[in-house]
């Protein structure tokens, strides 16, 4: 008998694994592929606004099944008379990637499927407003779209950046009973490998606020924001991956994507229609093997670089830079044509330099010193930075510009006036280079720390201090006789409500503060050394942690009575540490 219960448990076991191997192969028929992407259910944490009848509203805020049933507890209703309707605006707590779903109940009078107007908001006052209103618009992502919901079940449906979502019952004379109002919000599931912890909580939170926003923008490919420009920006990347070195490590979304520019920008193409953004791409690339040390992924660029190269070249004359394309390195220099000549002269420096050492490693001469002999001559030619911090900042990271001068005579003035989320990263760069590190903290906590002050919970595509006078919190009804900071500000290609609020160029801080204040930072290729060198400026403490393709480097400063900084350095075997 018990050899007969052993034989019966046997075989209904791989009767189990049989029947699960038919039903993935029957998945799994026809062309398909795995998402990276992890789907979670993020309920509303408050209730913002209603208007009209609700009745039960509370009940949208508590953890459900995700599944219709015959009964109606727990519901909420909405309803409309001939003349009245209802609306409820949520709040999900924090800005995430996502769709909307809706779960409903069984209301009274038939099952016609009812109507309802959806309403996406990064800021409380774009989910209040309708397409059109202060630039509110449906490019990249649909934000404002009108809905069918069916009787006893669910719909999923859109998928943007946002943290509030307005909800309208449109019918006349009817109810609209809902289970469950919830945000499918899609990331990849990744730990935060780095940490950052310093005796300055402001510099704590904006560390971790620009690891999380490009955590959300890490979807099939590394998108610069998750509301509008869900596209692959090259240049764009270039903060981005800093921060992914920081606190991810390797993650595959990197590759994946450069790859994505250089097959899509067939020569004598510039990625994204911009010479600079071709540039960054070879920056690019330095910087991951610098961390990763993967000399196959490298070699495989090698024909496109050869060519990239000598299309960059042929656009160097006597020693200076005269790119076509799009001439761009950040919006807010966009209209200085003097600033911009310095930003790529000291751009074309910088990448033919990467370019250089890169074809040294893959043992092609030729183009190494083709990159050499034009940067030489680039040399002889420096520009006027025209007192614009973007250009200043370029010139003195290339060396074009002593760093001292390019701190006092430009990057100092007005302190965090005139700077951008994007091209900020590279003025804080020259900072550190001028030993400038409490300045640089100062103007983190002032600048990035005032979106935090806002209500902010990504860092924005852009941002200007002169904004910030009796301004709303984007959290908020904006309240009479305040000014909407979400709608009423922005320029070039992001006015008003067309502004992205989660933008992966404005990580910066994130990388800084690691590099400079923890002091960690790759040396050789390969991630096979590192230097330690902290610099704490005000702090009496500052530690963390840091991903490396050996493992995890820790680190600890503490400041003493007499300000020597005493450390602790815990690093893999593999890695070299230099103090």
């Amino acid at each position: 008998m018990r050899y007969l219960s052993i034989f019966l448990i046997h075989f209904i076991s791989i009767l189990s694994l049989s029947q699960r191997a038919y039903s993935q192969r029957k998945l799994s028929d026809g062309k398909h592929s795995i998402s990276p992407l992890t789907r979670e259910y993020v309920y509303p944490t408050r209730i913002i606004w209603q208007q009209g009848t609700i009745v039960k509203k509370e009940n949208l805020l508590q953890i459900g099944t995700g599944q219709a049933n015959l009964t109606n507890d727990q519901v909420t209703i909405l309803k409309n008379t001939d003349t009245t309707r209802s609306s409820i605006l949520l709040d999900f707590g924090k800005e995430r990637n996502g769709a909307l779903e809706i779960i409903t109940g069984m209301w009274p009078g038939g099952n016609d499927p009812r109507n309802i107007r959806v309403r996406f908001g990064e800021s409380v006052s774009e989910a209040m407003s309708s397409i059109g209103e202060k630039g509110a618009a449906n490019d990249h992502a649909l934000r404002d779209f009108n809905l069918h919901l069916p009787w006893l079940g669910k719909n999923q449906t859109g998928e943007s950046g946002f943290r509030f979502v307005r909800i309208d019952f449109l019918d006349a004379d009817a109810e609209l009973y809902l289970r469950e109002v919830r945000m499918i919000s899609t990331y990849r599931d990744i730990p935060y490998l780095g940490t950052f912890k310093c005796s300055d909580e402001r510099l704590n939170q904006i560390w971790n606020v620009g690891a999380y926003t490009v955590h959300l923008n890490m979807q099939d490919y590394l998108w610069d924001a998750i509301k509008r420009d869900r596209l692959v920006w090259v240049g764009d990347l270039h903060p981005e991956v800093a921060t992914i070195n920081t606190v991810f490590g390797y993650n595959e979304v990197v590759p994946k994507s450069l790859d994505l520019a250089r097959e899509s920008t067939p020569l004598p193409g510039w990625m994204c229609g911009i010479s600079t953004y071709s540039m960054w791409w070879i920056v690019l690339h330095y910087d991951w093997y610098m961390a990763h040390g993967d000399k196959v992924y490298l070699e495989q660029q090698k024909p496109y670089l050869r060519g990239l190269v000598r299309q960059i070249v042929g656009k160097v004359k006597k020693g200076e830079e005269q790119m076509d394309g799009t001439r761009f390195l950040d919006w807010p220099s966009s209209e200085d044509s003097i600033a911009i000549h310095a930003g790529i002269q000291a751009m074309t420096i910088l990448s033919l330099e990467k370019a250089a050492w890169i074809s040294n490693l893959l043992n092609d001469k030729e183009t190494q010193q083709l990159c050499l002999a034009t940067v030489r001559e680039m040399r002889k030619s420096v520009p006027q930075h025209n007192n614009s911090k973007q250009a200043a900042a370029l010139l003195a990271i290339t060396g074009l510009m002593d760093e001292n001068e390019a701190y006092e005579d430009v990057l100092k003035i007005g302190g965090a006036k005139k700077f951008s989320t994007f091209y900020g990263y590279y003025m804080l760069e020259a900072m550190a280079k001028a030993g400038k590190y409490q300045e640089a903290m100062d103007i983190i906590s002032t600048y990035w720390g005032a979106m935090l002050d806002l209500g902010a919970t990504t860092f924005w595509e852009d941002f200007n201090l002169d904004w910030m006078e009796n301004a709303s919190r984007i959290d908020e009804l904006v309240p009479v006789g305040k000014v909407d900071i979400h709608g009423d500000f922005g320029a070039y290609c992001y006015k008003g409500h067309r502004h992205s609020f989660a933008h992966g160029w404005a990580s910066g801080p994130t990388s800084w503060l690691s590099a400079h204040i923890l002091g960690i930072q790759v040396v050789e290729a390969g991630g096979k050394a590192y230097t330690v060198k902290p610099h704490l400026g005000k702090l009496t403490f500052a530690e963390g942690t840091f991903p490396t393709k050996y493992g995890m480097i820790y680190v600890k400063h503490t400041k003493d009575s007499s300000g020597r900084i005493l450390s602790q350095i815990k690093a893999p075997k593999e890695i070299m540490i230099i103090k």
